[in-house]
Order: structure tokens, then C-alpha cells, then sequence
């Protein structure tokens, strides 16, 4: 079956994962909408007075929903070339995660309000709308994660030195007679203090501590801003921008405007939809 010298898997392809055509931007906000509605019932549900009233319903309304994205992550895989790279990709994940929950509690009683992963399908939504900015942003914070990781680690290993001293430090002034019953629970004092967080459940005593813990708490808010700062610096790198064409081969999204292979997989980019006739 052709239309428009399309086949069906080339027309299914581009109906379910390209966003800029009329029809694939009417599938995603269907999606979209199931997407919500399956969340707001397995929500209602876990209300007792209308799980009570309403429990054949929700069961119902959950199995319809459940055969439904079951079908689309089936043709999710058959539509593009390389179905392994979907499936390993974060959609392809989440889309399963998204389906396994309804299965699961045919063997687990309770396992069908795990189906809330389904909001993270709500992010499509930026396709959707063609906030191609929102993508270009994922791409730059994933970057400066990345670039950032590094320093980060050598950071959180710097603070879990301190934090070990620190309550070896309180252990040894307040005492098992101040609640510090133990190095470890020091610890904890000095990550909940240094972090600014102060649950209260544990305070020293002692005009030593007292002094101490002044000191942490001081470091704290300086402590806290380094990360950040870490982070920031990434971000005033440039980018170039996005666009929201997937890959035929795999369905991978956010290329560069410039670019002319995937960046997962490597196989040729076609044209965007809007040049294409669908």
C-alpha cells in the first residue's frame, strides 16, 4: 500500500514521529490527550470513595488505554528501520514503562498505579508545539551536565571529606549524651546543617558545637552556590540550532539545523516534513 509514493511504514513513520506535518501533529495531541486521561483515571482510582463506586469503570477506561498504547509502541517499532535503537532510546523506555504496569498487575495487586510514568510521554508536547528554543535548551543543559561532570565529582568528594570530618568532629564534642550516638549520625547532622536543610532533630548542646555548628552553617550557603556556579559556566558556550526532524532509522530528535546524518546512529537525514507530502 503507497500513498503518495509513500509505503505504509514510511507514511506510519512519519505520521507517529514527525510532529510538522498536519497529521502527525494530530496524532501527537491525541496522544497527548489519552496520555492525560489514563493518568487522571488511575488518579481517580486511588481515591477510596470513587474506586468503591467506579472500580469496573477505571478497570475498563485502564484497559482500553493499555491495549491502545500498546498497538502504537508496536508500530512505534515497526515503523522505523532500526527498532533496537528506538527501543533503547529514553521514548522508547518510557513508551514500555508506560504499558508494563497494566500487565504487572494481573501478578501484582497495586502495580497499575505505577502507569503515572505515563506523564513523561507528556513531554512530546514540545514537538507538538515546535518550541524548537526548548529543544535547543535541552540540548545545551544536557551538554553542560556533561562538561560539568568532572568538576562536580571532585566537588561532591570534597564535601563527603568535609562532612566526615565534621561529624567526627561534633561526635567527639557532643557525645552519645548530645544524640550524637555515633560518627555516621554525625555525619548526617553535618550533611543536613552544611546543605541548609535543618530538620531539627538533632542539635548540639555544648558552646563548642554551638560554635561549630555556626561554622558549618556559614559554609553552607557558600557550599551550596559551587555547583551552581559549575554548571553556569557551561551554558555561555553557543549553539548552534535545533530542529525537530527524527531519524528515519532509529527516531532519534533534536538534530542540528545543519546537520545531514544522526547523531545516534549515523544514517542519512531526509528532508523535513513540511518539504515532504504527507
Amino acid at each position: 500500500m503507497k500513498k503518495d509514493g509513500l509505503s505504509a511504514r514510511e507514511l506510519c513513520r512519519l505520521i507517529i514521529f514527525e510532529a510538522d506535518t498536519p497529521a502527525g501533529k494530530a496524532f501527537d495531541v491525541a496522544l497527548i490527550v489519552s496520555i492525560a486521561s489514563s493518568v487522571l483515571a488511575v488518579c481517580l482510582d486511588s481515591v477510596p470513595y470513587l474506586h468503591a463506586r467506579f472500580q469496573g469503570s477505571f478497570n475498563l477506561i485502564e484497559w482500553t488505554f493499555t491495549i491502545l498504547f500498546t498497538i502504537e509502541y508496536f508500530l512505534r517499532l515497526w515503523s522505523v528501520r532500526s527498532p533496537t535503537y528506538y527501543a533503547r532510546s529514553f521514548y522508547g523506555i518510557v513508551d514500555l514503562a508506560a504499558i508494563l504496569p497494566t500487565y504487572l498487575s494481573l501478578f501484582y495487586t497495586g502495580a497499575e498505579f505505577l502507569v503515572v510514568v505515563r506523564l513523561l510521554r507528556v513531554l512530546r508536547i514540545f514537538r507538538i508545539l515546535k518550541l524548537v528554543h526548548y529543544l535547543e535548551g535541552s540540548r545545551i543543559i544536557m551538554r553542560a551536565l556533561r562538561a560539568s561532570r568532572p568538576k562536580i565529582v571532585v566537588f561532591v568528594s570534597a564535601i563527603f571529606v568535609l562532612v566526615t570530618i565534621i561529624g567526627s568532629l561534633m561526635y567527639l564534642i557532643e557525645g552519645e549524651a548530645g544524640g550524637f550516638t555515633s560518627i555516621p549520625m554525625g555525619i548526617y547532622w553535618a550533611i543536613v546543617t552544611l546543605t541548609t536543610v535543618g530538620y531539627g532533630d538533632l542539635a548540639p548542646n555544648t558552646p563548642l558545637g554551638k560554635l561549630l555548628a555556626s561554622i558549618v552553617m556559614i559554609m553552607g550557603y557558600g557550599i551550596i552556590a559551587v555547583p551552581t556556579g559549575i554548571v553556569t559556566a557551561e551554558f555561555t558556550r553557543r549553539e548552534t540550532s535545533t530542529t525537530t526532524r527524527s531519524c528515519p532509522n532509529c527516531s532519534a530528535e533534536a538534530h542540528l539545523d545543519i546537520a545531514e546524518h544522526c547523531y545516534r546512529c549515523g544514517h542519512p537525514l531526509e528532508l523535513p516534513p513540511e518539504d515532504a507530502e504527507v
